[in-house]
């Protein structure tokens, strides 16, 4: 039963991609029926964070005990949750579309923020090709990755509920949870969330066991 989560995570997506496009939905202006995009584009973004989390948490660690193998899991982590981070911006956007009007809106400080930290994960991933002693990469990069999610947490959680924001939840707008999101709905996100991080924790051990491959070879 090693495997539970793998199974459970195919079947909660499996059920919040069919429910979600089916079971009904509040009839708000504006949101319409994009509202359904909060089954996709929020637990995609909780899946990336959770990966960064994780990354966080191996970097720490291989500063503490300074084994090889911890930085390789945090480099592998941050990978998982850029990838995350993809989707995470494309479903935006389109949500964005039928919204606000527009694909893209400099206005909002959650959307800056958030090209910003992806910006600030690609230096991480361009310092690492850079260094080519294992251990001073291991070390340099723990210390980054740290800063890059301090960074990414102030960008995207903390400064967008200090100012104005179009996202609900920021600033002035208040959160689906509170006034849209119904008991119908709740019945299929927090599903959708848990099935999303149980997907980037496996796609996190393939990951890993790729790279215990990689270096057996390399040996």
């Amino acid at each position: 039963m090693k495997n539970w989560y793998k199974i459970l995570s195919v079947l909660l997506i499996l059920y919040t991609l069919i429910f979600g496009l089916s079971s009904a939905v509040p009839r708000l202006d504006i949101l319409n029926e994009t509202i359904r995009n909060v089954y996709y584009h929020v637990p995609i973004w909780f899946a990336m964070l959770f990966m960064m989390t994780v990354s966080l948490i191996y970097s720490i660690k291989s500063l503490s005990a300074n084994f090889l193998a911890n930085d390789s899991k945090a480099y592998n982590a941050a990978v998982i949750g850029f990838f995350f981070s993809i989707p995470g911006i494309l479903t935006g956007s389109l949500w964005a579309k039928y919204t606000w009007g527009t694909w893209w809106t400099f206005q909002d400080p959650k959307l800056n923020g958030v090209a910003i930290s992806i910006l600030i994960y690609m230096a991480y991933f361009i310092l690492r090709s850079s260094v080519e002693d294992e251990q001073k990469r291991a070390r340099i990069s723990a210390v980054y990755n740290v800063f890059a999610f301090v960074m990414m947490n102030v960008f995207i959680m903390i400064l967008p509920r200090l100012t104005d924001s179009l996202h609900p939840g920021n600033g002035g707008n208040p959160a689906f949870a509170k006034y849209d999101m119904n008991s119908d709905m709740r019945m299929v996100f927090y599903p959708a969330v848990i099935g999303w991080i149980l997907f980037s924790f496996w796609l996190f051990e393939i990951k890993n066991r790729i790279s215990v491959l990689k270096n057996k070879l390399n040996d």
